[in-house]
Order: structure tokens, then sequence, then C-alpha cells
């Protein structure tokens, strides 16, 4: 080919390292395609390719290459490189013109060198201490900086040795070469800094996401716990079904778009707590508001058995009684030491009506003290709470007491048997209904920002987490069709969390036999996705997870044989 038709071919290839340069995502793959288009456009045998650290005041080795010694260091080599950043400043503060590197940073120019060992104004003595340990001959250097939008220079490519295309002799670089270059350089520049733009804009992003989280772990540090845990859960078992070659999800794949979308719904889930009141996101025991109310029910059984005793001194002196005692027998009917019972003349009673009314008196204590343990009980909260619990709550509301002001009342509030009877957990209807809309917040939320295309379905996948396969969760009330696979397996990182947890206010974290027994029961409630509970366990997922955030004690051997709904067929 003649100059100009080679020319118009190393054009019409700069066009394309454009385009290529454009569709690169990743910086390490950008940068290493950078440096090899500029050797294949040039023709030369060996590059580096620097990028400018201004804090530091430096040029750092990023990527290497030198097609003759196979030299590949960088990018996405693997192999470090080890070489010292190349001062810009000396220790005085003076700039650093002799090395062509840094003087080309400096200055902003290209630097076009025929051949090292005769030229002037530069120290090339690190080139040919390298050349005499390898058998290299540098010769021709052509050193370019890169400069961004703002026309900072963000780095600087350095080409050694163009090669004759014919007889594949070195020559120096080209005045074309030089233009090709700087070129280059320029759409290299404005590329690396595009992608780290949006790199920053990308890690500015899931940074405010993690402040909301803070926000809401600062509210509650077991909602704090889940919402990181629950993402990482998520990906597990997504990347699980990724993995599976066959069964109902064999077509199930990801791209990292598609990855990098369902850690973002991940980490915003439960973005809706964070208008949630903490007193119910944290509501440890039935009793607690801002504080655990069954302390005032103790101060309450001891009135009662200061009551109790004034009683049995007065009868035992045979002092009269009040018309309203002071305090009731256990089964509710007022109790009664008539004056005149077992009178002496002296004013004292006999010796075995004493017996009588302190044995009274003793039972009376215990069953106060029994009453108050079973309170105590009742006030932690469990899985379910029988109907005679309930009963006997409501029988020891029915004691009556005297307060602060002499009024006499029913022992418990009708909002303190409310609490207490609560069939499971710690949560009255009202404060589950209160921490269910959480859910309803986050969907809000979520879908009135401004997604771009490969985010857009973030509100689905996070607002899909409560829903049910046969359509009878909250809040839209989904069936399994309805739903994608990314909702459905962020359903099952919710459930299995919570089982897990151990950092509840509430209660303790499960151990794995005790959560899969759940789960496996969930499935065939129709609760959560077979296929997903199936892929779950044939690919250990609760293991791996296990390993990285349970305790010790909750990783029991678990008997796959006895979870319920376990299918172990692909």
């Amino acid at each position: 080919m003649d100059s100009a038709d080679n020319l118009l071919h190393r054009l019409k290839e700069l066009n394309e390292i454009g385009i290529a340069l454009s569709q690169q995502h990743d910086i390490n793959s950008l940068l290493e395609t950078i440096l090899v288009a500029a050797k294949r456009i040039t023709n030369a045998d060996a590059g580096t390719l620097y990028l400018h650290e201004p804090e530091q005041r430096v040029l750092r080795f990023e990527i290497m290459r030198t097609d003759s010694l196979r030299i590949a260091m960088g990018g996405t080599s693997g192999v470090p490189i080890n070489l010292p950043p190349i001062r810009l400043y000396d220790e005085a503060g003076n700039p650093n013109h002799n090395n062509v590197a840094s003087h080309s940073s400096l200055s902003g120019e290209a630097i076009n060198i025929p051949d090292a060992y005769t030229a002037q104004g530069f120290d090339f003595s690190g080139t040919k201490k390298f050349d005499g340990m390898t058998g290299y001959r540098s010769q021709s250097f052509l050193t370019v900086p890169m400069r961004d939008h703002d026309d900072q220079v963000i780095g600087v490519l350095q080409l050694i040795n163009a090669q004759d295309r014919q007889s594949g002799a070195i020559v120096p670089f080209s005045g074309d070469d030089q233009q090709l270059l700087e070129s280059l350089a320029s759409q290299a520049a404005i590329a690396l800094t595009n992608r780290r733009l949006i790199w920053q804009l990308e890690e500015l992003f899931e940074s405010l996401i993690q402040l909301i989280n803070t926000a809401i772990d600062d509210k509650s540090p077991y909602t704090g716990g889940h919402c990181a845990r629950v993402p990482v859960l998520t990906m597990m078992i997504a990347e699980a079904v990724n993995r599976t070659n066959s069964g109902p999800l064999k077509d199930f794949a990801m791209t990292n778009k598609d990855r990098y979308e369902l850690k973002i719904a991940g980490l915003l889930h439960d973005c809706g707590k964070i208008t949630t009141p903490v007193h119910v996101v944290d509501k440890s025991t039935k009793l607690h508001t801002l504080f655990d109310r069954i302390h005032l029910i103790d101060t309450r059984f001891e009135v009662l058995k200061r009551d109790a005793e004034i009683a049995m001194l007065r009868a035992l002196s045979c002092s009269p009684l009040p018309q309203t005692p002071p305090s009731l027998p256990l089964s509710g009917e007022e109790v009664s030491f008539p004056p005149d019972k077992g009178k002496l003349r002296g004013g004292g009673v006999r010796g075995v009506e004493e017996t009588a009314i302190r044995a009274e008196y003793e039972a009376r204590i215990r069953q106060l003290d029994d009453d108050r343990g079973f309170l105590h009980h009742c006030n932690i909260g469990g899985e379910a709470m029988s109907d005679e619990a309930q009963q006997r709550v409501r029988q020891i509301a029915a004691y009556q007491w005297r307060d602060a002001d002499g009024k006499t009342g029913n022992f418990l509030s009708d909002d303190e048997v409310g609490n207490l009877s609560i069939y499971a957990g710690t949560l009255t209807a009202a404060e589950r209904e209160i921490i269910n809309h959480h859910i309803v917040v986050t969907i809000k939320m979520l879908e009135s920002l401004p997604w771009p295309r490969h985010l857009r379905n973030v509100a689905e996948y996070a607002g899909g987490h409560h829903e049910r396969m046969d359509g009878k969760g909250y809040p839209r009330g989904l069936t399994r069709e309805q739903m994608s696979v990314q909702a459905r397996v962020m359903g099952i990182a919710d459930i299995f969390e919570a089982l897990t947890a151990k950092d509840r206010p509430y209660k303790a974290g499960k151990t794995l036999t005790e959560s899969l027994t759940i789960l496996g029961k969930l499935k065939l409630g129709g609760h959560i996705d077979p296929d997903l509970f199936d892929v779950f366990i044939r690919e250990k997922v609760y293991l791996d997870y296990a390993r990285q955030f349970l305790a010790p004690e909750q990783i029991d051997e678990v008997d796959l044989s006895r979870i319920p709904g376990v299918n172990l067929e692909p």
C-alpha cells in the first residue's frame, strides 16, 4: 500500500478503536485496550500506560507490554507491576523534567525521540539498565499526554521501538504516528474519564444507599444487620440459579448488568423502614414501647403483696378490715378476715386461727409470685400462645388494686391484656400493620425515582419480597406468575435471614435444621417458590451463608431427609 492508503487504513483503524473504547466498561480492560491499540496503530514493540495521581504527584505504572520479550504486566494480565512510581517533583518541590514521561505530563507536550541512546536532555539511565539486564535495545520513543475534557493531564502513553511494517526493523516514530497517537490519547482520555465518572456516580449512588441503611441502622441495629445480609444472600441464591443447567430454572441467566441491578434492589429492599417507628421495629417484648412496661406491673404486684400483708396483720390483731379489702384472692373474690373470728379476751386470736391466717397469706404471696413469673414469660413472646395462657392473662387482669390516687380498678388495662395475649411474636395486629406498611413505603419511594434503563426493575425486585406464590402475600397480593425470578429469590433470602438472624431483640437465631424445616413448610404451603427452594437446598446455599454469618452453635448437622419439601432431583 502507498502512504495515502496506509494512512487511510490507520485512520479507519483509529475510528474502530474509538468505538471499542466507548463500549468497554471495565477500567482495567479499558486501559489495556488503550495501550494495545496504541501499539497496533504505530506498530510499536513495547509500551507503557501511566496514570497521574494528583494527590501523590506521581505517575503510576498501570499497564506494560513488550511483545518481543513477552512481557505483559498490569491490566488483565494478573501480573502486578512492582516498579516505583515516577515522581513529578523532587523533595524540594522542583518539577522533574529529566524523565520523559514526567516531562510530558508536566508540560502537556508530546515527545518523539528517534534514539534514546543519543538523545539529549533526558535521563535514560533506567532504560539502559533494563536493556543491560534483558538484552533489549530501547531505541525510538514516542510519549504523549492524555488530557481529559478539562484539559488536565490524567495519564501518559509511552511507546517504544516502532517497527517497519515490511522489514520489521526498528525505526523512529513518524509524524503520522505521533498525530494518530495524539488523537488516540485524546479519545482514550475521554473514554477513561467517562468511565471514571460513571464509576464515581455508581459509587456515590451506592454510598447514598448505604447512607439510608446507616440511618435505619442508627434507629435499629437489628434492621441494619438485616439490610446488609439480605443482599448478600440474594446474590448467593441468584448465582446458584444462574449455575443451574437443568430443571425449570435452567434458562435463567444473568449478565453483569443484571447482577448489579439485583444487588441494588437487595440493598434497597427495606428502605421504607426509615419511616417505621423505632419502638415498633425494636419491640423486644410484648409490653415494650419506649420502655418495657412489665416493670409497672411488677410494681402493682408489690402493691398487692403489701396489701395482703396489711390484711394479714390486721386480722391477726383483730382490727376491723375496710369495706373493700386491699387485695383479693386469686380466684377474683374478695378476701375477708372476720373481725370476731377467733377473738380472745386479750384481743388476740387462737393459735390455730393464726396459723390459718398466715397460711392463707403465704398461699396468696406464692400465687402472686407465680402470676408475676407467668406474665414475665408471656411478655417475652413466642411462636404460639395457648388459649389457656390467654385466659389466665384475662383472669389476672380482673384482680383489683388500689392506685396512688386511691382508685380501685382492674389489675391490667385493656391495652396490656391485648399485648400480653399476642398469639405469636411481640407485635399486636396494629403494630404488625405498621411494620408491613414499610414495603408500601419502599415501593412508593423506589417507583418515584427516575431509574436508568439498566436499573428499571429495582422497584419490582425490591417490592416483591413479601409477596407469596399463592397470592396471599402483601402489599399487592401477587402470584408466582406475576413475579420475576429475582423478586422470588429475594423473598426466600428475606425469610431465611430473618429465621437465622441472631441479633433480633425478640428471639434467638434458629439453627439450620430449624430454619430449613420452616422454609420447607413454607414451600409446601405455597408461600415461597418451590423451584428456588430446591436450588437453595441442592446447591447448599444455606451452608455457604451459614459459614459466613451464623454462630457456630447454629450450624448443626442437617438431615435433608427430614426437611419438609426437599427434592434433590434437578
